[in-house]
């Protein structure tokens, strides 16, 4: 999966290729990997924080 994720800008440029700029599958592309990051922090931060219970 991390490897899969640093071709961002390929799937990105692949879905604006294919779909145009003005679909909604390159949109949602973009705003996916602008989201990936900070869900995945908040969860690793989350997970820190209650790390006793498990």
């Amino acid at each position: 999966m991390i490897g899969a994720s640093n071709f961002f800008e390929l799937a990105v440029a692949v879905a604006i290729a294919l779909f145009g700029t003005s679909s909604p599958v390159a949109l949602v592309t973009i705003v996916g990997v602008l989201v990936e990051v900070p869900i995945m922090l908040a969860l690793v931060s989350f997970a820190n924080r209650t790390k006793g219970w498990f």
